[in-house]
Formats: C-alpha cells, structure tokens, sequence
C-alpha cells in the first residue's frame, strides 16, 4: 500500500531481458535504507526489490506489467517516481494507492497556468475506469486531484514542488504515463455492475 507521494527520483542504470522478464536497476539515495523483498513503487508500479547494494538496487517486472504499464519503455538514464510502501500508522498524505496500474494514458496537452502547470491525459475508455472532479488519481505513482474530469480523458494541476521533484517536468504532448483509479471509486463502480 503506498500514498502517492514520491521520496526519490531514481535513475534506470542497468536493464536486463531474462525471458519474458525484465530486470531494471535502479540508481536511489533510498538503496541504503531498503531490504530485499521490500516494496516500492515505481511511476505507481509496485515491485520487489531482488538485489541491492549501497547506491542501486534491482527489481524484476513481468510480462504482464510490461504489457499494462510504462515500464516497458524505460531506457537506460531515464528516470522514474519513487515510493516506499507506507507505513501503519503514520499520515496519509496522498490517498489509498495500491500500486496495481489500472492502464496507461497518453498526454495530450501541457499548459502554463499562474504558476503551476495543468496536464492533460487522454486514457482508452473500453476499459472502464472512470474520473470524478476533485475525486484521486494517480499518474505515474503522484497522488493527484482531478480537474476537468470527461468520459475519457481529465487534467490535473500541478504545483512548483511537485514538478521539480517528479517526473512531471520531463512529460510533454505525447509521454506515455501509468494511471491507477481510485480504489474506493473502483469499488463503488463495481457494486453498481453487480445490482445491474
């Protein structure tokens, strides 16, 4: 379980197919603190870490998340959002993020707006998911706000903070980006499929 808000931006150092597997390593100021087997989120994707040293550590994605998720495209030097799962306990400053990405998006504008940055992602809707205004979402692992929510497609306001110290600044019209609904809002979702 993770909140949605990035500790560290990681640069991919080494990438490695193994089958249909792909072995990412990744270059973190939180290596030191980490343990094998311990989770972290990577642009929202939660994964094991297998093997660590002091500077990097590496996790291991298969199939099925390269298929559903960004982490396909990485190259190496590129960099992604980074979380630690939360701990019990503690505040929640983000939201309830599982860090099973639901799909992915595909950004459609990048706009300045009196000092924060409005992005907006168009998202395939045959899958379902939906958007409420000012309801959660999470965009490469960052616990966001929906604003301008449509049947396929929202924005979100992005503050000076969070575009320094995520991933965000290096999105522009075309960056391909993981997206997690709200957990909550997928159950609702589900329920009302269930009485129909």
């Amino acid at each position: 379980m993770f909140t949605g808000i990035i500790e560290d931006l990681g640069i991919i150092k080494h990438l490695e197919r193994e089958g249909d597997n792909l072995h990412i390593t990744v270059s973190s100021s939180l290596s030191p603190e980490l343990k094998i087997d311990q989770s972290v989120a990577h642009n929202g994707v939660c994964l094991t870490v297998v093997q660590l040293d002091d500077i990097s550590y590496t996790v291991t994605a298969i199939e099925e998340t390269l298929s559903k998720t960004n982490l396909g495209n990485l190259k190496e030097g590129d960099t992604v959002n980074l979380e630690r799962a939360m701990i019990l306990g503690s505040r929640l400053d983000g939201h309830i993020v599982q860090g099973h990405v639901d799909q992915t998006a595909i950004c459609r504008e990048v706009s300045i707006k009196d000092g924060s940055w409005i992005f907006t992602f168009d998202y395939n809707p045959t899958l379902n998911n939906v958007t409420i205004e000012k309801g959660s979402i999470t965009v490469n692992g960052v616990s966001l706000t929906v604003v301008n929510s449509k049947l396929n497609t929202f924005s979100v306001a992005i503050i000076p903070y969070t575009y320094e110290h995520t991933t965000f600044k290096s999105f522009k019209k075309g960056t391909v980006v993981n997206l997690e609904f709200d957990v909550i809002g997928k159950y609702v979702k589900r329920l009302m499929e269930l009485k129909s």
